[in-house]
């Protein structure tokens, strides 16, 4: 990526929005926006190779409220909220901080919800192949709030099941019912 190119685009925007770029206020904001938008377009891949084998453990492991954030790819405005991820081992653990790694890792770039939600459990489902995955993002959106439908407080939920969770409606209801409960806080 090309940091001084991105400073350069940035500050062309602003002027072209008839902004005053030396201003205070303003000075060393197209640097700030071009090093936020390569730090969020920098890949960080989440390796999900490191697994403990338990052949003796098929039940549901499940880890909620994951911050997640992102930018949208059609208005570069923020998105951001929470993901709950659940697995049902085959013989494969993953280590729990493996999920967290793997929603920041889906979600960089600019992209969208959807994708976001859909690559987390294609991913965990090919690589670990577990028995099955169910992930839910909820997220609010500031191309939805700020501009458009001003629809100030909107979420979006998306989610994407694989495996025993579409196949088995009680696997499913468990994963959205400690979904509702609550974790500890």
């Amino acid at each position: 990526m090309n940091i001084s190119a991105a400073e350069s685009a940035v500050r062309e925007l602003l002027i072209a929005l008839d902004q005053n770029v030396e201003s205070e206020g303003m000075r060393g904001t197209p640097e700030r926006v071009a090093r936020m938008f390569v730090e969020q377009c920098t890949a960080e891949d989440a390796e999900l190779d490191h697994v403990f084998v338990e052949d003796r453990f098929d039940e549901l492991v499940m880890v909620r409220d994951i911050p997640i954030r992102s930018y949208c790819e059609h208005h570069l405005l923020p998105w951001f909220g929470r993901a709950h991820i659940a697995y049902i081992p085959n013989k494969q653990l993953l280590g729990i901080s493996k999920l967290a790694r793997l929603t920041y890792s889906c979600s960089k770039g600019f992209t969208i919800q959807e994708r976001v939600t859909k690559q987390i459990a294609d991913r965990l489902y090919s690589e670990v192949e577990p028995k099955g995955v169910m992930v839910v993002v909820e997220a609010v959106h500031a191309c939805m709030s700020l501009r458009g439908a001003k629809a100030l407080g909107a979420s979006t939920t998306t989610s994407a099941v694989r495996g025993v969770f579409r196949d088995v409606v009680a696997a499913r209801e468990e994963f959205l019912g400690l979904i509702a409960k609550g974790g500890p806080r």
